[in-house]
């Protein structure tokens, strides 16, 4: 059972001078890639239920070289190492609640530190990952969506990561790679009061969330979150995304941020992705003439691609 009452919204973050809300509204942001790609590409093992959070544990300074071949290839945005980074996931290794805040915080310090190594000469911003509770579970129900939980249940387990990312004062929250409505629905009540921005991203097959509800059904809700900034999808294929587009900024006449894969196929079981490449930097003028304000990749889409993307879009 889901619940159908809601507390009443707080005001989400005015549009600032200089906030990451204002530079949103004044043009297109390039984000980054492929934090695991990248982390792989450099020779790191993530295969592990930690994913690439285990290295906030073992090699953190392997992530901010990470965030610097993002930030040198023209991202304008680096989105943190925190997507499998969860109270319950840390746990399970015997790190204790204190040391899971540090390491939730100390994600987002990495990503400010290659900010500052990368003496770019344009703003850069960080963009704090929250992934769904699928991520937590290593067993692909990320993909899945319909966990057995209610709407409480996942505020309820999503709350207290947002409140240690949210002190950690990065740029936005990402609320990334959803695959459920009500995931979506429990995520917007969370992120409520925290006083940063964020974007709600869902994961998707065709017109559809991946547990099978119509996208105008889920992009609904985010068109009355103040605290929500961008509206769109990631971790799709790249085919997925225009019409995706069309849909977010019709319902809720917000930006839109689409961040696809590759477009190769990632099979849960064998932990390895099948298939061929079907993303291409030319695509990224169509979302963007579409509604999409934050444009990058996700999963297989490494610095080459983000570079491109960052020409095409200059």
């Amino acid at each position: 059972m889901t619940s159908d009452t809601d507390p009443p919204r707080s005001p989400g973050p005015a549009a600032a001078p200089g906030s990451f809300a204002a530079a949103l509204a004044s043009g297109t942001l390039v984000l980054d890639g492929g934090m695991s790609h990248q982390l792989a590409a450099a020779g790191h093992d993530l295969s592990d239920e930690l994913w690439s959070a285990r290295l906030l544990l073992e090699r953190p300074e392997a992530i901010t070289e990470a965030h610097l071949a993002y930030f040198a290839a023209g991202a304008d945005v680096a989105i943190t190492a925190s997507y499998q980074a969860t109270f319950e996931g840390f746990e399970r290794r015997g790190v204790g609640h204190d040391d899971t805040v540090r390491l939730l915080a100390l994600s987002v310090e990495l990503a400010r530190e290659a900010a500052r190594r990368a003496r770019a000469y344009r703003p850069l911003w960080v963009a704090a990952s929250v992934g769904p509770y699928g991520a937590m579970l290593a067993d692909g129900s990320e993909y899945r969506g319909r966990y057995g939980l209610g709407v409480d249940a996942l505020e309820r387990f999503h709350r207290p990561r947002l409140e240690a990312l949210a002190a950690a004062r990065p740029d936005v929250l990402a609320l990334e790679t959803v695959p459920d409505a009500d995931e979506g629905r429990a995520l917007l009540r969370a992120v409520r009061g925290l006083g940063v921005p964020a974007w709600l991203s869902y994961s998707v097959d065709g017109d559809r969330t991946r547990a099978g509800q119509p996208l105008d059904e889920a992009f609904a809700p985010a068109a009355e979150a103040d605290e929500i900034v961008a509206v769109g999808v990631n971790c799709c294929a790249p085919g997925d995304v225009e019409g995706a587009v069309a849909t977010a900024s019709r319902v809720t006449g917000k930006p839109a941020v689409v961040y696809p894969n590759s477009g190769e196929s990632w099979d849960a079981d064998a932990r390895a992705w099948t298939g061929r490449t079907t993303f291409t930097a030319a695509q990224v003028t169509a979302w963007r003439d579409g509604g999409a304000r934050l444009i990058g990749g996700c999963c297989r889409v490494g610095p080459e691609a983000v570079s491109e993307m960052a020409r095409m879009l200059a």
